[in-house]
């Protein structure tokens, strides 16, 4: 009969060692943990209270927005966006800080906080934008112990009474207008005294009950959403790049109709890549979008696309901003 082995002091000094390192690495872990959430939770309050909720509906207007982070641990980023009732008409602001985390949450904190003040008391947006660069001097300035080449791209809109977009772009993408086009002729049905074209009669007697995947008729109407970039012309600098000319007056960028939309992004979203680098196509995906679709049903459809091309792997932040004018009609 085998007698039970002793472990020598030898062996039972080493199970202790190993038994309190296990258990310190533990209670380490927790901590870490704790303090991760920790830092989430003050990351997450400090950038919802630079990027505050948007009204749902400003003078005729119905927005929504979404930011997207690319740091991992916290939902904290650099973009920015806002809208605002002045008496000039309804201002509206959309940019992005060079970095992510909190060292750039901390320049768009100075740029939007000085646009939340300046766009009520400038009467041209070129002295919103003054206002604007100001702001993120001052904060380059208090930062001096830690230098860093501190720039923001900004988009200023400003959207009159009667439908009018002035805008001013310091190196930030241009918006794309999405417009609900004339429902096309179906497929034979030509203006009158003008004969239909020969491929499109050859098609129709080729399949007359041929159906598309949608399951409307081959020649059919196919109601799409008509998406152009809003186009204002010259795009100055990044704020903090160089300084902002004096006097600089808004662009003309023609009138939004009633049932039109804006959708306005920063970069991160156009320049977001899948697995085989293929940049996410946002343009198509808003032409794939129904005309009468509401902002928050936009945003979040572009949202999810974006998370399932790029895996959720962002490498930049992004932030989405849709606004529709329902003025001259029925609200959609």
């Amino acid at each position: 009969m085998s007698t039970p082995r002793v472990l020598g002091p030898g062996l039972a000094g080493c199970a202790a060692v190993l038994l309190l390192a296990t258990g310190c690495a533990l209670h380490v872990r927790r901590g870490l943990i704790t303090e991760l959430r920790r830092a989430q939770e003050i990351a997450g309050a400090a950038q919802r209270a630079v990027l505050r909720p948007l009204p749902g509906r400003i003078d005729g207007l119905t927005l929504s927005a979404a930011q997207l982070s690319a740091s991992r641990g916290a939902a904290v980023g650099g973009d920015l966006y806002e809208a605002v009732p002045t008496a000039y008409g309804v201002r509206v602001v959309i940019g992005d800080a060079r970095g992510h985390g909190l060292p750039a949450l901390g320049a768009a904190a100075a740029v939007l906080g000085a646009f939340r003040e300046a766009a009520y008391d400038e009467p041209a947006l070129g002295g919103v934008l003054v206002r604007m660069e100001r702001a993120l001097a001052r904060h380059v300035r208090a930062r001096a112990e830690e230098p860093a080449e501190e720039f923001v791209t900004v988009l200023l809109l400003q959207i009159g009474t009667d439908g009018s977009v002035t805008a001013l772009n310091c190196g930030h993408p241009w918006p794309y207008l999405l417009r609900e086009p004339q429902p096309p002729r179906p497929c034979g049905a030509t203006a009158r005294h003008q004969p239909a074209s020969p491929a499109c009669e050859a098609r129709v007697r080729a399949e007359p009950g041929k159906r598309r995947s949608g399951g409307a008729r081959e020649g059919s109407a196919q109601r799409v959403t008509h998406v152009q970039t809003l186009d204002g012309g010259e795009t100055w600098p990044p704020l903090g790049v160089a300084p902002v000319p004096d006097g600089l007056a808004g662009e003309d960028c023609g009138q939004l109709q009633a049932g039109d939309a804006l959708f306005l992004h920063t970069d991160g979203a156009e320049d977001a890549r899948d697995r085989d680098g293929r940049f996410f196509p946002l343009r198509s995906v808003l032409a794939q979008h129904p005309p009468a679709d509401t902002p928050a049903r936009l945003v979040a459809d572009v949202h999810a696309a974006l998370l399932r091309h790029t895996g959720g792997r962002l490498a930049d932040d992004v932030a989405l901003l849709v606004l529709r004018s329902d003025r001259g009609g029925p609200g959609r």
